[in-house]
């Protein structure tokens, strides 16, 4: 018994001490094939593994993270072109990885570990700019990556501030995690931001509690869907001579993917939002996209990406068009269930409603979708806002001298149905000029 009980110890100290150097080889790979499968992801980033100084217990390596052409890095020149540079910096990445199935040499520092895994990691980011000079970025990543290659970062970054070529950024404590699988595509994200502000001699936002969750995965269609939930307290900006604010603000969308279709939730909520001399209003959106094709929505995304990119995008139509028509004939529906903006002048309220019969993709005809298709808008406007709107824009009057619009105590309503080829609005039937209409 006490042989065994040996032979045991002596097999779990192989484990840990051996385990590292072989362990180590594995993690540094599977960290690469997750910043390369990030990269892939993306299509802009360009990641450059420096090399890794691999030891028995810990190796320590570097990564340089830069932006090829693109809207990506044209959006971020244009933030930054006042500071005298053509060239965006490059995001250098120090990471010292503590390897083995159980990670002893982790133990020494923030964040350690003895979870089983391929290692743990903590990395430190600077930027390097054209002329060589390099800037601290704050905050730590903190890594996890487990035995079937899962790379799960956790970012911690301590309230402090930070200054670069006359701006200033201030924020509160900042916690973010990333979790990535190259096996199969998916990325689960969380976390939250204190508090924000960004400075400079002319302006100010600032931006107060931030949380967000959600995750990005593939589908069979071609693209990634994302779910997302975001909570803001509050945005200020500040000019020299305006001062605006809103919040709280809210965003949730859920994708699902159910055999060869696409089905897609999104709720907005926006308060206290100023809107001119109409005043603060608050924003209610709600919008359900049920049972589109996924391949079809797939094939018409990539061809508008291709078509942005080559400048040529007013071939869309032509290029699209057996994917639309293909779109179409599998049928779909949408419902805008709120639209509702509360302002001092009463609410604006408007309900959609539209869905498309599935038909044969063989036989597809522009007239017969029509007859195939099913429709509803309610909209109600306060007579206040609608004659604010009809001083500026007379023709508006013609509206409600043509029936489209009917005054309801003190709102202006719209009821429009369009159902297998009749329209009526406000109940009274109306003929469309289109040949195979009845």
């Amino acid at each position: 018994m006490k042989k065994g009980f040996v032979a045991l110890l002596l097999g779990l100290a192989i484990i840990v001490l051996l385990s590292p150097a072989i362990v180590g080889r594995f993690a540094e790979r599977s960290m690469d094939e997750n910043l390369d499968w990030a990269a892939t992801e993306s299509q802009e980033v360009v990641v450059t593994s420096q090399g890794f100084d691999r030891g028995w217990f810990s190796s320590a390596g570097q990564h340089r993270i830069a932006l090829r052409d693109g809207e990506l890095r044209g959006a971020f020149l244009a933030i930054l072109g006042d500071v005298g540079s053509a060239e965006l910096p490059v995001l250098i990445v120090d990471t010292r990885l503590d390897h083995g199935l159980v990670p002893l040499a982790s133990i020494a520092r923030d964040k350690g570990t003895l979870m089983p895994g391929l290692g743990s990691a903590v990395s430190t980011l600077h930027l390097e700019f054209e002329n060589g000079d390099q800037i601290d970025v704050p905050g730590t990543i903190y890594s996890e990556v487990g035995l079937t290659g899962k790379l799960s970062s956790n970012y911690v970054l301590t309230g402090g501030s930070f200054d670069l070529h006359g701006e200033t950024a201030n924020w509160g404590d900042t916690d973010i995690v990333v979790t990535t699988n190259p096996n199969n595509g998916h990325v689960d994200f969380h976390g939250s931001l204190a508090s924000l502000s960004l400075m400079s001699p002319m302006d100010r936002v600032d931006i107060e509690s931030i949380e967000f969750s959600g995750n990005r995965r593939q589908t069979p269609f071609g693209f990634a869907v994302t779910d997302v939930d975001i909570d803001v307290a509050s945005v200020a900006a500040l000019g020299q001579d305006t001062a605006e604010s809103f919040g709280p603000f809210s965003l949730h969308t859920k994708t699902d993917v159910g055999g060869d279709r696409l089905s897609m939730d999104t709720s907005l909520r926006l308060e206290n939002t100023p809107l001119g001399n109409l005043g603060n209003s608050a924003i209610a959106i709600d919008v359900e996209l049920t049972d589109v094709d996924g391949l079809a929505a797939g094939n018409i995304a990539d061809a508008f990406r291709q078509l942005q990119a080559s400048g040529n995008s007013e071939d869309f139509m032509f290029v699209v068009e057996d994917d639309l028509k293909r779109l179409l004939a599998a049928g779909f529906e949408l419902s805008v269930d709120k639209l509702d903006i509360s302002m001092p002048m009463g609410p604006v309220t408007a309900r959609i409603h539209i869905t498309l019969d599935e038909s044969s993709s063989n036989s597809f005809a522009w007239t017969s979708a029509l007859l195939d298709l099913d429709a509803s808008v309610e909209l109600s406007v306060p007579a206040d806002l609608f004659d604010l709107i009809a001083a500026d824009n007379p023709e508006v009057h013609g509206a409600v001298g043509l029936g489209y619009v009917r005054k309801n105590g003190d709102f202006y309503e719209l009821e429009a149905a369009f159902d297998k080829g009749l329209l009526t609005v406000n109940g009274a039937p109306m003929a469309l000029p289109i040949p195979g209409l009845r």
